[in-house]
């Protein structure tokens, strides 16, 4: 009985779907994961390409998740059926582009990857506002655009105690939205090369204690948009050396100003000493 459920699971696993009686054609597979395989997939009614994730049989929790998290940076859900065989599928809005890690391993400046990031902490922390919690935060689950682009992929394992990535997941074993913060300041040291204070930030973020990391996704955004604007961090204490280039290059054109000024006052004073 054992035997024959694992043989199902392995014929399932490589074997394509019949999607005989849907209104998808195959094209592709796209990739495989815990929850199921993602294909590539034409809607025939529609004539556009979409992602059509299928699953063994059970409940669409993932497609139910998303279906009610409507945000820019969530892959939005189309359709949602059975197969023949009893498995069950969904289709989502085809993404391309790079994950995450592909896009930090580029030539892309620091100011643009703590932006991605920002955009990363938008769509997470709208989830947490509904009371999703991802559970499996990590760079492959994150895909950026060629149009600027950023979407939070694979909610699968939402809200599932103990779940996740090893190196990613949080210690702690019931999932709370700092279990997310945890995830998050994880991939934050994976943008790097990063400054001190932004390191500082990702370590509070991925502390071993939760009650050590920052309380909710937005605070950690707002430590991130801090450093963007040429703000202190709270971290990071930074030294007078480092305060001193922070507020010059904060106030570069008054300072430009009352270099000129005092360029121009000095001229005088020599003018008219002669």
């Amino acid at each position: 009985m054992i035997g024959d459920r694992v043989f199902d699971h392995l014929r399932h696993v490589t074997e394509a779907p019949d999607v005989a009686g849907t209104r998808y054609e195959l094209v592709d597979e796209l990739g495989r994961g815990g929850m199921g395989v993602v294909y590539r997939a034409r809607d025939a009614e529609l004539d556009r390409l979409v992602a059509l994730k299928v699953i063994d049989a059970g409940p669409l929790e993932e497609a139910r998740t998303l279906a009610r998290l409507e945000h820019p940076g969530l892959v939005p859900v189309y359709d949602s059926g059975v197969l023949p065989d009893g498995r069950s599928y969904y289709a989502m809005r085809l993404v391309t582009g790079q994950r995450l890690d592909e896009f930090a391993r580029a030539e892309v400046s620091l100011p643009a990857r703590l932006r991605v990031f920002e955009k990363i902490c938008e769509a997470v922390a709208f989830a947490h506002d509904r009371g999703v919690v991802h559970c499996d935060l990590k760079p492959g689950n994150v895909m950026t655009g060629s149009f600027g682009e950023v979407f939070v992929m694979d909610w699968g394992i939402a809200n599932r105690a103990a779940a996740g990535t090893p190196g990613y997941r949080a210690p702690e074993t019931e999932p709370t939205p700092r279990s997310d913060v945890f995830s998050l300041g994880r991939m934050l040291l994976d943008l790097g090369p990063l400054p001190r204070p932004v390191a500082a930030i990702a370590a509070r973020a991925s502390a071993a204690d939760p009650a050590m990391r920052y309380a909710s996704v937005p605070e950690l955004a707002a430590e991130v948009a801090r450093f963007l604007d040429g703000m202190p961090v709270a971290a990071y204490r930074a030294g007078p050396v480092e305060t001193a280039v922070r507020f010059a290059r904060r106030n570069s054109v008054l300072l430009l100003l009352l270099a000129t000024y005092l360029v121009v006052k000095f001229a005088l004073v020599l003018l008219f000493r002669r």
